[in-house]
Parts: structure tokens; C-alpha cells; sequence
């Protein structure tokens, strides 16, 4: 494990015992502007693994650290102030630093998720949705339809058949968006095709679609189904009193927590 994982509440420290590995090891990336690192490391210990907090500048110079993970998450944030676009910047780091890395991760099974300006950052480098296995850049994340900073809770369709790792036994959830760039839209409508056709499409908003995103889009994967990119937060419901309605809830799992304990017990058996 690398010994630039930072030592924060609910994070595994880098030095934990060897027992403490049997939890699934997930690196969540920080740095730059990215700001729920802690929040989406401390879901994934609820979820049952055992995550690290790593800088993505240590990363990129040691991209070989991603060979002790099984799962790598890229939480929201306004990388690099969102200047030249969401994620645009950070994208080109990854694209020319980390690709090998990611690659070789997820062939070997590995999992990894991107949610918000991670999914910006994911759709933008090329690695979602991968149609062509080259990562070509296809789609995008753009400015709201609204105009304005989006902030609300949503709910949306689960097509668990497109990731069977992060989505399966799931059907209608809601999780919060937080976002001035989350409308999807496709380069053209053959790539809007081949999303549909070959059963990409994660998630769709249903009812109120709050960014104009084509087709209702909230979320794709990509061929494996190993690799999700989501708009919604589902870091930002694994607690039950974290809904705005909670009082008037049941006792079921948050939704935000299903979808991560899923993938670290996909990747659990890895």
C-alpha cells in the first residue's frame, strides 16, 4: 500500500494490520479540487471495505499503486475549479498518466466508479463508455439546460443488466444531484444508439429530468460493466437520515449504500 494514504477519520490508515485486508482495498482519489474524498471513503468503509485516500498527483507519478486496489473511486469536486469545462482538465491527466493503469485494473476484474465531476473526468478522458475499446472521447457532461447550479434530490431507473457489479437487485432509487454540468449528451445520435442497443445505459432520470441530459441519461458503464459513471451522489445516501424525508422513510437500505456494497462485494471475490 502506498504510504501517501492520508490518516483521516473513518479512513483506514496506511500501517492497519494485515488482518485488516481482508476488506476489500479501494484507493479513492483526492486532490486538485476534488472535495468528497472523505465522504465517499467513509461510504465505502460502511460498505464494507477498506478504503485509502490517495492524491491523485502521487498516482500519476506511481501508477503502479493501483495494483494493490480492487476498486478505485473518483468522487465530485470542482476539479481544477472546473476551468476549460468539468473535468476537462483533470480527464487529460488521467488520459496521459493513468490509462495503462486503469486499463490493466479493470482486466483484471477491478472495479471503478466516477460520480459527478469524477463521471466528468471518466466521460471526458475517454474511459466511459469505451465503445470502441480505445477510449475515445464520445460523450460529455455539459452545462444545465436550467442555466443554473442544480441541487435537489432525484429519482431514477436502475438497469442493473448493464452492471450486474455495481447495480444488480436494484430497481427505482433516489439520490441527491449537485451539479452546474451534469446534461449528458452524446457527439452524435449513432453513439446514442450504440448506448441504448448494447445496454450501457445505468441509470435514467425518471419524472424530472433536472439537466436536460439526452434520453433522461443519469449514469453509464462501460462494456464490462465494471466501470460506472453516475451523476446522482450515492456517497451522499448511505444513511437513512441523510434523506430530507427520513421521518417517513423505512428501515431498508439506503440506496447510495447498496450501490457501493455491491461493488466491493463483486469485488470481494476477485
Amino acid at each position: 500500500m502506498t504510504e501517501k494514504a492520508e490518516t483521516l477519520p473513518g479512513v483506514r490508515a496506511a500501517a492497519a494490520p494485515a488482518a485488516a485486508r481482508a476488506r476489500v482495498p479501494v484507493m479513492v482519489l483526492s486532490g486538485f479540487g476534488i472535495n468528497a474524498e472523505i465522504e465517499l471513503a467513509d461510504a465505502f468503509r460502511r460498505a464494507g471495505a477498506s478504503p485509502d485516500i490517495v492524491h491523485i498527483g502521487d498516482l500519476a507519478a506511481q501508477p503502479r499503486l493501483l495494483e494493490d486496489y480492487r476498486i478505485v473511486g473518483f468522487p465530485g469536486g470542482f476539479s481544477f475549479g472546473d476551468h476549460l469545462g468539468s473535468g476537462k482538465v483533470l480527464a487529460s491527466l488521467v488520459r496521459a498518466e493513468l490509462r495503462t493503469a486503469l486499463q490493466q485494473l479493470v482486466r483484471r476484474g477491478g472495479l471503478v466508479i466516477g460520480i459527478c465531476n469524477g463521471f466528468q473526468i471518466l466521460a471526458k478522458s475517454g474511459m466511459l463508455p469505451d465503445l470502441d475499446g480505445d477510449w475515445t472521447p464520445c460523450v460529455s457532461l455539459i452545462h444545465n439546460d436550467c442555466g443554473r447550479f442544480e441541487n435537489s434530490w432525484t429519482e431514477c431507473q436502475i438497469y442493473s443488466a448493464a452492471s450486474e457489479a455495481w447495480l444488480r437487485g436494484l430497481g427505482r432509487i433516489e439520490l441527491p444531484v449537485r451539479h452546474g454540468e451534469g446534461r449528458f449528451v452524446c457527439a452524435d445520435s449513432g453513439v446514442l444508439r450504440q448506448l441504448q442497443s448494447n445496454g450501457r445505459v445505468a441509470l435514467r432520470y425518471r419524472g424530472r429530468n433536472p439537466n436536460g441530459s439526452q434520453d433522461g441519461i443519469a449514469g453509464i458503464c462501460d462494456p464490462s460493466g465494471r466501470v460506472l459513471g453516475l451523476m446522482p451522489h450515492p456517497e451522499a445516501f448511505c444513511d437513512r437520515l441523510q434523506h430530507p424525508k427520513w421521518t417517513r422513510g423505512s428501515d431498508s437500505e439506503p440506496t447510495g449504500l447498496a450501490i457501493l456494497r455491491n461493488g466491493v462485494q463483486f469485488a470481494a471475490v476477485l
